[in-house]
């Protein structure tokens, strides 16, 4: 479980949550509600037993003041956790700069749920050279977007979000090492993504559940 430190921007790394408001599918015989929920909090579990950093969650919402939506995930959350409303067209950095002061953030998907917390460190180390570092997913989206702050001025005019492509940051980087790209891994966006689940591996206990259930 990770543990609010008494640190300065300088030195703060922040692992934010960013999740959508509205679930959208499930594998086949369980609920979007109940498949969503399972996939943020196994995601979220593994976040918060990183070491040496802060982990908030966003909720991407359409809806300004959508209480209902921030409330349902904040149940899923250690007390303590900051939870709060993003825009869902522009989530990951309006979720990177609500984070607060910080040195580096790095946004994650909510559907991750066995991604291991080495790859998030990769990021961080990345970030020491670079302005922005993701891990690619195996189908062309990005599992994580880390950022260095202040936001560097093509990051910012690139917006990046979940759904961006390498080549689309690779064409805007300004110089050679501004964008550092870590070992790839999965998400959880389609009935075959649920293959790439390694029943060996602990962790993600409520995505097995639903996976379980008959």
């Amino acid at each position: 479980m990770a543990t609010s430190r008494s640190t300065s921007s300088s030195d703060r790394r922040v692992v934010v949550l960013v999740v959508p408001a509205t679930p959208t599918w499930a594998p086949p015989g369980r609920t979007p509600a109940a498949w969503h929920h399972a996939l943020t909090e196994d995601t979220y579990e593994l976040l918060a037993d990183l070491a040496q950093v802060d982990v908030a969650v966003a909720v991407a919402t359409d809806l300004p003041d959508d209480d209902s939506a921030v409330a349902a995930i904040r149940d899923l959350t250690w007390p303590g956790t900051p939870v709060y409303a993003v825009p869902g067209d522009n989530a990951v950095l309006r979720a990177i700069e609500l984070a607060g002061p910080a040195a580096a953030v790095v946004a994650v998907s909510f559907d991750v749920p066995d991604l291991p917390g080495l790859l998030i460190g990769k990021l961080f180390r990345a970030l020491g050279s670079a302005d922005l570092a993701v891990t690619p997913a195996t189908d062309g989206s990005l599992a994580a977007i880390g950022v260095n702050l202040p936001i560097a001025s093509w990051v910012q005019d690139a917006a990046p979000i979940f759904d961006t492509t390498l080549a689309e940051l690779e064409a805007l980087k300004p110089r050679r090492h501004a964008l550092a790209v870590g070992p790839g891994w999965h998400r959880m966006r389609s009935a075959a993504d649920i293959a790439q689940l390694d029943p060996g591996l602990e962790g993600w206990e409520a995505t097995r559940s639903q996976l379980r259930r008959p």
